[in-house]
């Protein structure tokens, strides 16, 4: 079984079969959400809304440890994380959907391990590579033969939010390396790489980040962008499942 993180609308997606919803309690407090269980095909996975069903919880606020915690609790065998984000490099335009190699985290404050306190062992995780290599190959795959506009290698950067970036912020992220800019992406991954849940991303594209094309003086968000990712998203998903 494979878990979806996602925004609220993700959880309408036609192509899920919902059968049911799990309350999960944590040692870490409570997740976002009640998980939703059910079925894309003959598949069983399970989602969570990372920002609750009433999409109220800021990027900075969300309880990433019990989200993961919860997904493992119940069986998952890896996590794939859809979120929108803002595209810095010139062929990322809205309308394309990523699948990131590598990030860099820019985040802050947020609770990013379980291996803290003094009844926990001091553990240092490899991270080199972020992402599963298995599944992310999987998703690459069907995101190709789903035919939509997609990239398949770019370097995530995980600003703090909840506001968007200034334009200098931007520079560097681009100097840095970065190709696209979102707020959730850690300590996600991380998160589940310490509980050894496979875990890739999948990024769409919904807007320029600040600086860039249309988005030069204001950063402009296209309601169109949004839905379509949707679309795109359910045919990605259809194809790796084999719908």
């Amino acid at each position: 079984m494979l878990a979806i993180i996602g925004g609220n609308s993700l959880a309408k997606l036609p192509i899920l079969d919902v059968t049911h919803r799990q309350v999960v309690r944590t040692p870490y407090g409570d997740p976002s959400c009640a998980l939703t269980f059910g079925r894309i095909g003959t598949q069983n996975v399970v989602f969570i809304a990372r920002h609750g069903y009433g999409n109220s919880i800021a990027p900075h606020e969300i309880n990433y440890r019990a989200n993961i915690w919860a997904l493992h609790s119940v069986g998952v065998k890896g996590v794939i994380a859809i979120a929108t984000v803002g595209g810095i490099r010139p062929d990322l335009a809205p309308g394309t959907l990523v699948v990131p190699h590598d990030l860099i985290d820019y985040s802050w404050g947020r609770k990013h391990t379980y291996f803290e306190g003094p009844d926990r062992p001091l553990v240092h995780i490899d991270f080199t590579i972020p992402y599963d290599d298995k599944l992310r190959q999987q998703l690459v795959v069907a995101l190709h033969a789903s035919g939509v506009n997609a990239s398949e290698q770019a370097v995530y950067a995980c600003s703090q939010g909840p506001r968007l970036e200034t334009v200098a912020e931007i520079r560097r992220l681009e100097r840095d390396g970065a190709d696209l800019v979102g707020m959730t992406g850690m300590p996600e991954a991380a998160l589940a790489r310490e509980l050894g849940l496979p875990y890739v991303h999948l990024c769409s594209v919904i807007n320029w980040a600040a600086g860039k094309q249309n988005s030069q003086t204001s950063v402009v968000l296209d309601n169109q962008f949004k839905q379509r990712s949707v679309t795109d998203i359910s045919r990605v998903l259809s194809t790796l499942f084999g719908v």
